[in-house]
């Protein structure tokens, strides 16, 4: 092997490793529980912030969510985790949080959206 196959071989490694180190940065999630749901109901998870918009899928109480972090009205869940849980859960209360799952449990996962009074941190 030649010193330029050598150092070729060496950046294409070093390449990789930086992109799945960045990558992981990038898919950072919080794990978010469903909770509070009436008992026999389950939690929608909507394309869009709202409760008209269409329903993508339904968890019940207990279901981990993985959640992107971000909720309406400018609120971040990562910036609020090292508060107590039923702060984080006031912070949240009245407000929708992007949720990262598999409606179709396909592996084609989607962001969807959950209303904040019924979920709580895992």
């Amino acid at each position: 092997m030649t010193i330029c196959s050598r150092i070729a071989a060496a950046l294409a490694v070093a390449s990789l490793t930086l992109a799945s180190v960045g990558q992981s940065h990038a898919t950072v999630f919080a794990g978010w529980q469903v909770a509070n749901v009436p008992f026999g109901d389950t939690l929608n998870v909507r394309k869009y912030p709202s409760g008209t918009s269409q329903k993508q899928a339904a968890y019940p109480n207990g279901t981990v969510l993985q959640m992107t972090g971000r909720c309406t009205g400018g609120v971040n869940l990562l910036d609020i985790a090292n508060q107590p849980a039923w702060q984080q859960e006031q912070k949240v209360r009245y407000r929708w949080c992007e949720v990262w799952h598999d409606p179709a449990k396909n592996g084609d996962f989607v962001t969807g959206w959950a209303y904040g009074k019924y979920i709580a941190p895992y």
